[in-house]
């Protein structure tokens, strides 16, 4: 009987000690996440850890330590190292997904935007009302083209725009005036890019037409007193590209500008869009036309969109000469202002 009492009791220990050895081999807790940090903006879905635990946010917080605070869930316990906190631990943009005021989003171009107003989705390069681009890390990475208009507010500037009007040929073009959209404050870059597309918008339809409509007017764009004359035809200089670049001195003006043919070769205006792109943006740097500045300067030095179209068409349109040709230059701006975000400034009309 004893002996089979101190049986029992050794098995007894047996268990109790392989109970312990089984202890330490149990599932071990999930690595810590990145360390939270008070300065960083969290939305619903991130995480960070925190006195031994992971935590995740149930909305948008900023310096709420979690565990204090009823906008973070505890996740458990958490081992091993924790890594450094991180800036950049922002979820990718989903469109149609709704954001709140606060939201910070990476998106498809690799950059950082932060929500500036309440909104369902709406895509952060075209909604700049919604949107703000957002410092991440201590950078943002620059946007490729380097032209304060993407190619999505591009493409929604100009919906049924004919397709020889790329985005990439006007990217291309930039190169030949490099102050152009890339002179004073941010503000004033964006208005000048609204005001020079605003004004393309008119001349071409909304980027539909690439030549004059009215060929009857062809032949009377050669003024045969110039000493080069009309080489390339009489009828041959009628309006191309983006601002209707006419007459043989324009082409012979902008050709020497620009290093090209154009007063032997007219048709590479029609047939290039980088070369259409550029005599629209030799114009506006360039050109005082019948008004008493350039496009460009009317806008960088606060003159205001009014003095663009005097400098373009000033002659026929103001001084309500047709009012009519003038809202419509002006609806544009207004329009495009909106798209990138700026406020259209003072002295609108001419």
């Amino acid at each position: 009987m004893l002996l089979r009492r101190l049986i029992a009791a050794m098995a007894a220990c047996l268990a109790i000690g392989a109970m312990v050895v089984v202890s330490p081999s149990a599932t071990a807790a999930p690595a810590c996440v990145s360390a939270w940090s008070a300065s960083q903006v969290y939305t619903g879905g991130m995480t960070a850890s925190h006195n031994g635990k992971n935590w995740s946010a149930k909305w948008w917080t900023q310096n709420e330590t979690p565990g204090t605070a009823d906008v973070w869930a505890d996740q458990g316990a958490c081992g091993g190292s924790t890594p450094p906190p991180s800036s950049c631990n922002y979820p990718n943009w989903v469109a149609g997904q709704n954001y709140v005021t606060g939201n910070i989003v990476k998106y498809t171009d690799g950059r950082y935007y932060i929500a500036e107003h309440d909104n369902p989705g709406y895509d952060p390069v075209i909604s700049t009302w919604y949107w703000e681009p957002y410092t991440c890390g201590g950078t943002n990475p620059p946007d490729p083209s380097g032209f304060v208009v993407t190619e999505a507010q591009f493409n929604q500037m100009f919906p049924s725009r004919n397709q020889f009007y790329t985005y990439s040929g006007l990217v291309a073009a930039l190169s030949a005036y490099p102050g152009f959209a890339k002179t004073g404050s941010d503000v004033v870059r964006k208005q000048e890019a609204a005001a020079f597309l605003a004004n393309v918008s008119h001349e071409t339809g909304g980027l539909v037409h690439i030549v004059e409509q009215n060929q009857a007017n062809y032949p009377h764009y050669c003024d045969a007193s110039q000493p080069y004359g009309c080489p390339a035809g009489q009828a041959a200089y009628y309006g191309r590209g983006p601002i209707q670049l006419s007459w043989n001195f324009n082409y012979n003006a902008a050709g020497i500008a620009l290093g090209l043919p154009l007063l032997t070769n007219p048709w590479l205006v029609q047939n290039d869009a980088a070369v259409a792109w550029k005599t629209g943006l030799w114009y506006w740097n360039t050109q005082n036309g019948p008004g008493t500045m350039t496009p460009h300067n009317a806008m960088v030095n606060g003159a205001g969109f009014g003095e663009t179209i005097r400098s373009i068409n000033g002659s026929l349109e103001c001084n309500g000469r047709n009012p009519a040709q003038v809202q419509s230059r002006v609806n544009n701006y207004n329009r495009f202002v909106g798209i990138l975000g700026v406020p259209a400034g003072n002295n609108l009309y001419c």
